[in-house]
């Protein structure tokens, strides 16, 4: 997959949402269409002032209620319009949404073992990683593509979702995916765009990027 054009200085935020009930009870959400939480709206708010002083060119966000609201809240900011995506969802994961981190583990052993050591596995019967990665990374380079040089994009999404599609954009392998690790509840990473394609400049960060000083800027 090519990424936008090289050398453009072009950067891309990924915001997970905020709070829900689901995430505090370690519950599998995946595509189940969870609100956020009162913390959640709050979180998205802080965050919110925050990414608004990197005025942001656009924003795109996945369309269930937790992505959204979060985007919502950088919207009345910013003064842009949301463009929603159901590609931008969060792992459709069958038989395991719905059920808490120890339910999974208890009925479904191996495949999350086998999960968690990089092999293609469809949770609970459902999307491969590489399939959400198939659905999400062209919706964020085509509006990646839009910015002017030097733009910023920020994309609202979910942890699974935006773990992927890193790893597509920075042209990981697939197994490599889950070593980015998690990202906390209303916490971004950052890819800009260099002379060689995308690089990874934050992850799973609260606060604004800082610029890096030494030899390898």
């Amino acid at each position: 997959m090519s990424a936008a054009k090289p050398g453009t200085g072009r950067r891309i935020v990924l915001w997970r949402h905020g709070q829900t009930s689901w995430n505090l009870e370690r519950r599998f959400q995946g595509s189940t269409d969870i609100e956020l939480t009162e913390t959640g709206v709050a979180q998205a708010r802080r965050a919110a002032r925050l990414l608004a002083a990197l005025k942001p060119d656009a924003i795109v966000a996945s369309d269930l209620k937790r992505a959204a609201a979060t985007a919502a809240e950088l919207a009345a900011l910013t003064g842009h319009q949301v463009a929603h995506d159901s590609a931008l969802r969060e792992t459709y994961a069958g038989e395991w949404q719905g059920l808490t981190h120890d339910e999974i583990v208890a009925r479904y052993g191996e495949q999350y073992a086998a999960w968690k050591r990089g092999e293609p596995v469809r949770r609970g019967g459902g999307e491969l990683e590489t399939e959400v990665a198939d659905r999400a990374a062209p919706v964020v380079l085509e509006h990646a593509e839009k910015l002017p040089e030097d733009g910023t994009l920020v994309v609202v999404s979910h942890g699974g979702t935006i773990r992927t599609t890193i790893g597509r954009l920075l042209e990981l392998e697939a197994r490599h995916w889950e070593s980015l690790g998690g990202l906390s509840n209303c916490c971004w990473s950052v890819l800009g765009e260099g002379a060689r394609g995308w690089r990874l400049l934050e992850h799973n960060a609260g606060t604004l990027p800082e610029p890096v000083l030494g030899d390898d800027d």
